[in-house]
């Protein structure tokens, strides 16, 4: 569901913590493909608007043998998140309820939530993963077969003066909740 936002340029910001399996979430990848998965995916967690627009990937439940890579991102900033009102202040930003990042944020409360703004890009020819047993699990980051390297031919989400624009929204939003000093 936030990778189809991210596709369609309604979003450039992610906010994450990491998965049961983690001990806490990291960002050792400056570019990588977005792997979606389904398992976590209610209506409910996501605001109003975004059921609507996105209701055709929000109704997606089966977790797929084969799954094209279709989307691809690059990591432009990331910043650590441990105050509601930092959280609020990103809020018209992404399509997360603010009950569910709210509950994002109190857990594993020792570590931070991160707010990771991203560039990406909708690949024309999508490499396709043989999903195995080493892709599951509740996890933020998976390998993935040397085969699938970088992408070919793709379509940015947004122009570059749209993308300009949106990170300079998350990094004004942020400086004014005292996160980026």
């Amino acid at each position: 569901m936030t990778i189809a936002a991210l596709a369609a340029g309604d979003q450039v910001l992610i906010v994450r913590k990491g998965g049961i399996g983690e001990k806490k979430f990291e960002l050792p990848h400056p570019r990588f493909h977005l792997f979606p998965t389904y398992a976590h995916q209610r209506p409910e967690l996501v605001k109003a608007e975004a059921r609507r627009r996105f209701a055709d990937p929000l109704a997606q439940r089966d977790e797929p043998d084969r799954l094209p890579l279709a989307v691809y991102a690059e990591l432009h900033s990331a910043h650590p998140i441990a105050d509601p009102d930092a959280l609020e202040a990103i809020d018209p930003l992404h399509i997360l309820s603010p009950e569910y990042a709210g509950e994002r944020l109190k857990w594993r409360r020792i570590h931070p939530l991160w707010a990771a703004v991203l560039r990406v890009w909708t690949l024309a020819d999508p490499p396709v993963l043989e999903v195995g047993p080493e892709h599951g699990g509740c996890v933020s980051w998976v390998d993935l077969p040397e085969s699938i390297g970088a992408p070919g031919e793709r379509t940015p989400a947004l122009s570059d003066e749209d993308f300009t624009a949106s990170a300079a929204a998350v990094e004004a939003a942020l400086t004014e909740a005292g996160v980026i000093r």
